[in-house]
């Protein structure tokens, strides 16, 4: 067994993220139910397909929620659209308008998917998520919503010690690494669950199954039809 551990190979699907985008539990440590959390915030997602409603769990991502209220509060999202769809993924937006010109941002959020994950937030469908690059830290404004569940999107548990005596990976085992090294891998990150829809899935399955192609600078994966955010406004 290697006692060092290589770059990690990111999986397809982290590499399809960050074409655009953007602690953990201790190993063995089970997550909690976010079932009805006493910290939320609601919010309504108006769309040129209808309205999407989702609850916003401050209490387990304090300062994504509190960014992307600020992206709401100044309107960033008005005109914006659903710029990448992929039907057995996510749908992601809020980063271009129907021209495809990028917004402009505040600087990137700290990433907050390990301590998510400690709360009991994970990528299954119906959950809003920070996109990114493959910078960790590089979040702004888009972000998406899962369509199925994508459990490799999720941060990766890191076992206690340091070093860390034995690690698993995609398959391979790692014997004695650095804590830090896995801490600051950007594979294991993970992508930052801050919300979940309650209410108008059936407009994220509109949104899912829209036909797409090609688009501004997208080769591929863009709604031929525009699907427009027209505002996102606070109910609580």
């Amino acid at each position: 067994m290697p006692t060092t551990m290589p770059p990690l190979n990111h999986h397809r699907r982290w590499a399809a993220l960050a074409l655009s985008l953007s602690l953990l539990a201790p190993w063995g440590v089970q997550a909690q139910t976010p079932s009805t959390p006493s910290n939320t915030t609601k919010v309504r997602i108006s769309t040129s397909m209808g309205d999407i409603e989702a609850e916003l769990y401050a209490d387990k991502a304090p300062k994504t929620v509190a960014n992307f209220l600020q992206y709401v509060n100044d309107k960033h999202y008005e005109g914006t659209i659903f710029h990448r769809v992929i039907a057995g993924f996510m749908v992601q937006g809020g980063g271009f308008d129907d021209q495809y010109k990028e917004k402009k941002t505040r600087a990137p959020v700290p990433h907050e998917g390990r301590q998510a994950l400690a709360g009991g937030l994970k990528n299954t469908t119906g959950t809003l998520a920070m996109a990114r690059t493959n910078d960790p830290q590089s979040a702004t404004a888009q972000f998406f919503i899962n369509v199925v569940d994508n459990a490799f999107l999720d941060p990766t548990p890191i076992p206690d010690g340091d070093p860390v005596a034995k690690f698993q990976y995609q398959g391979r085992v790692y014997e004695n690494v650095a804590r830090a090294q896995l801490l600051n891998a950007p594979q294991l990150f993970g992508y930052t669950v801050f919300g979940k829809v309650t209410s108008g899935m059936d407009v994220v399955q509109k949104i899912r199954n829209t036909p797409t192609g090609a688009g501004g600078p997208f080769p591929t994966d863009v709604p031929r039809t525009p699907v427009v955010i027209q505002s996102i406004t606070l109910l609580k």
